[in-house]
């Protein structure tokens, strides 16, 4: 027994050999080594360019971490700040009277500590007029004004700025700081100084107002470190703050952007799994009379499996390797082109895409090439004189059952969302019982309308019926790598023109708030006057939440949600009232009342607040607002399109439900830039507004969106080039039965031009039907996806379907004829006998 097992391995040690001297697994190692290039590829670029967002993203932070408090910050947060592989800053912001000659107005005081910020850094305007990063914080005895507050409060560059008793010369003007994407509403000017300037001003006193700052940046495992540290010490009045906690533009690039590289990881693992198992076929066919021989010989039935899944297994750790190799140099290069073009640093790459790379080779060769080379273990003996003999285990309904459960597992490990992956489950089984079912009545069709065709193209469309089962899985194989590339192709191009559309060059870069009910006429008739469009303006009521169904809560209440829930619990809500919904505000679940005016007060819910709070559908919400208690029932979910930049709430009341309470009103407006007066006339016409400028942070969100475009492009590039490769692998591994066909033509006489002719129509026919096939459902699939995974409207385009045919029947084509090229060639005699033994 013993003896036995020694002399397996060896034995498929000799055959894999062997193999790979007559060339018999070129095709399979081919397939496989580009089935893992691509996926581990990907998998490299995917996880350097998320690392390089994050840090990007940090910058939006001005670290890697940011803890807020009510007091200075000390004991157990700052000590594990103070720890090796971590930089620290610390800011001080308050409140203040900031005077400019004779205008004196409120604005926000920020200190800055030395080396702030840890990441990213302020975009200034010195004297010179010319636009850059500042090197540092402001210099000793001088300041930076905010543009917008310069502008408000009349002041330039070398006036002297009164802030408390110091008197502080303004040296440059700030058009962009590191975090304003945080949290921009904050009323103008601001100012920014150093903090060993502070003390000057005397407003650090005992009841003063002052929120303090701990900024920290290092390696991932640090700040993770610190983070967990922090969160587990937190006390009342502070708060630890990540990239999580951005704008919710910034969120939904970066979370759609995430997603995107792991649907173009998806499409690479179905890729994978098309070119192994079409492989796969072809080597458990080559081997059938060498399997009967055995046979003959006296090989048991576990020496066949020993011998050939050994060959497997081998053969599966030899391509991964020199994929994950060749996938590692390839991502070097295009690394450093995507370093070039989002002009930032890219982290090297980690070796978890490595690791997945073998896993999913190891996994796919043994899901897809184990089933029919286990097959030859029943063999007929009786093959070595006849063979139209084959093995009849297990079934094809065995083998297809086993290679889609492979590729369930291995989609739903990389897909990385429980919807991600349910969907291309279900898209993939249904994409391939369509097609199946398509190139059986293609089958019966020709085979009907065979007779009446003449010349080539009755040959060629003869094989399709002639070959009924290697024909469907061809069909099937090509249209399900081509409805992948199609899904990352349309998928791609509505997350493009979203964030195109989105953030257009006449979105909102300015926010009104504080509109008084009297003023909102005279408010929108100075705007008309300014040339900019008449806005709308939104009530805002401000509330504070204090029981749900009927028990009152606090912030303590939510503790068990996470600290973001908390949070949103304990700060007042902002509430308004509307009897329509725009276009960035749907409805996902209830009914919105319209213009329908209820009885009863009721409450429509942004989705994501209303689950991070645990608030459902018919549940109760009051509300605290100037001392008078609001209640109403939530009878419907919204999402929101929060990249609109419009005025958008978390809660919306019902008409007249909020009548009788103080309310003020709230708009936003896009400003042209050569109108430069416009906040400061309309303050100094209506001094009680506060104007928000959120041009800077259009300019981060903007920034941030035109780098993970250029990521996602790079990826959809990168893994629409390796995709092609693929499917040539894939269609090339089942051409053995086209080659001895035209071996056996053109030793009767057939001319090449009659051979050409011949498969042209044949790959024509297969290519028509898959690209047809494959074009439609990626075409549903992608709509699915779109709506419910990166929440973008869909509408489907059938130009792309038509493409998608077309690009089917020229794949099919260029692959098959390339695959088949050595007919017209070689001589005859040498393709009969390579094939036949």
């Amino acid at each position: 027994m013993s003896s036995s097992l020694m002399q397996t391995p060896r034995l498929a040690w000799r055959q894999l050999r062997r193999d790979l001297a007559a060339g018999d697994v070129r095709i399979l190692i081919a397939a496989l080594v580009l089935a893992v290039l691509a996926v581990t590829a990907v998998g490299f670029v995917t996880d350097r360019a998320e690392r390089a967002l994050a840090i990007e993203a940090n910058r939006l932070l001005g670290g890697d971490a940011v803890v807020r408090s009510d007091e200075p910050i000390s004991g157990a947060i700052r000590r594990a700040a103070e720890v090796p592989g971590l930089q620290r800053t610390e800011t001080m912001e308050l409140q203040t009277m900031i005077r400019v000659g004779e205008r004196l107005q409120l604005g926000d005081l920020r200190a800055l500590g030395a080396g702030f910020p840890l990441r990213g850094a302020f975009r200034i305007v010195g004297p010179d007029g010319v636009e850059r990063d500042a090197g540092g914080v402001p210099a000793r005895g001088t300041l930076w004004m905010s543009r917008a507050g310069a502008d408000t409060l009349g002041a330039r560059l070398g006036d002297e700025i009164a802030i408390g008793d110091a008197r502080l010369r303004l040296a440059a003007l700030v058009v962009q700081e590191p975090d304003a994407a945080l949290d921009y509403f904050n009323v103008a000017p601001k100012v920014f100084l150093g903090l060993s300037d502070i003390a000057s001003t005397g407003l650090v006193q005992e009841g003063s107002r002052i929120r303090y700052r701990l900024v920290v940046a290092g390696s991932a495992t640090a700040v993770d470190k610190f983070n967990a540290t922090t969160r587990a010490v937190l006390g009342r009045g502070q708060r630890l703050e990540t990239i999580a906690d951005a704008r919710p533009e910034i969120r939904s690039a970066l979370d759609r952007a995430g997603r995107f590289l792991g649907l173009a990881a998806l499409v690479s693992v179905v890729l994978a799994a098309v070119a192994v198992a079409m492989a796969a076929r072809r080597h458990s066919a080559r081997h059938l009379s060498g399997t009967a021989v055995m046979r003959c010989l006296g090989a048991t039935q576990a020496t066949l499996v020993g011998i050939q899944v050994g060959e497997l297994l081998m053969l599966g750790l030899f391509a991964s390797t020199v994929g994950v190799a060749l996938a590692f140099g390839l991502q070097w290069l295009v690394g450093g082109w995507l370093a070039q073009a989002l002009k930032l640093s890219i982290p090297p790459a980690g070796w978890l895409p490595a690791l997945q790379g073998y896993g999913v080779g190891l996994v796919v060769l043994m899901a897809f090439g184990a089933p029919p080379v286990l097959a030859l273990r029943r063999v007929p003996a009786l093959r070595v004189l006849r063979r139209d003999l084959d093995p009849a285990e297990p079934s094809a309904w065995l083998v297809a059952i086993a290679g889609l459960g492979g590729l369930a597992a291995l989609l739903w490990w990389k897909a990385g969302s429980a919807a991600l992956g349910l969907a291309m489950l279900v898209g993939i089984a249904a994409t391939l019982a369509v097609l199946a079912l398509l190139a059986w009545l293609m089958i019966v069709a020709v085979r009907r309308l065979r007779s009446r065709l003449r010349g080539s193209l009755r040959y060629g469309l003869a094989n399709v019926s002639r070959r009924a089962g290697a024909s469907i899985a061809q069909v099937s194989a090509l249209g399900l790598g081509l409805m992948a590339l199609l899904l990352l192709t349309f998928v791609r191009t509505d997350l493009l023109d979203r964030w195109q559309m989105a953030l257009s060059d006449d979105a909102p870069n300015r926010f009104i708030i504080n509109v008084q009910d009297d003023q909102v006429g005279a408010v929108r008739d100075f705007i008309a006057q300014q040339g900019v469009a008449p806005p709308t303006l939104y009530p805002m009521i401000r509330g504070r939440l204090t029981s749900h169904n009927g028990k009152a809560v606090t912030g303590a209440d939510y503790a068990g949600q996470g600290e973001r829930a908390q949070r949103l619990a304990e700060r007042e809500f902002n509430l308004s009232v509307a009897d329509e919904l725009r276009d960035d505000n749907r409805v996902t679940a209830g009914t919105f009342w319209g213009k329908t005016r209820p009885v009863k007060p009721e409450a429509s819910v942004e989705e994501d607040f209303a689950e991070r709070l645990g608030w459902k559908l018919g549940d109760r919400i009051a509300f605290d607002i100037a001392g008078q208690r609001f209640e109403a029932t939530i009878t419907s979910l919204r999402s929101v399109d929060w990249e609109s930049f419009r005025p958008n709430f978390f809660v919306i009341a019902s008409p007249g439900s909020l009548e009788g309470f103080p309310a003020s009103h709230i708009t936003a407006v896009s400003v042209p830039p050569q109108r430069t007066r416009f906040t400061a006339d309309l303050v100094e016409r209506f001094p009680n507004l506060s104007v928000i400028d959120v041009e800077a942070v259009l300019k981060q969100v903007r920034s941030t969106a035109d780098q993970v475009s250029t990521v996602v492009e790079v990826v959809f590039y990168f893994s629409l080039a390796a995709g092609l490769l693929v499917l040539m692998a894939a269609v090339s591994a089942s051409q053995d039965e086209r080659l001895l066909e035209g071996g056996v033509m053109r030793a009767i006489g057939g001319s090449r031009r009659q051979l050409r002719l011949a498969q042209a129509s044949e790959f024509a026919a297969i290519g028509l039907l898959a690209g047809l096939t494959a074009a439609i459902a990626a075409s549903v699939l992608a709509g699915v996806i779109a709506e419910q995974v990166f929440d973008l409207p869909w509408q489907a385009d059938w130009r792309l379907a038509a493409f998608g045919a077309l690009a089917g029947v020229i794949a099919a084509l260029l692959a098959g004829l390339f695959a088949t090229r050595r007919v017209l060639d070689a001589p005859p005699s040498v393709t009969l006998r390579e094939l036949q033994g």
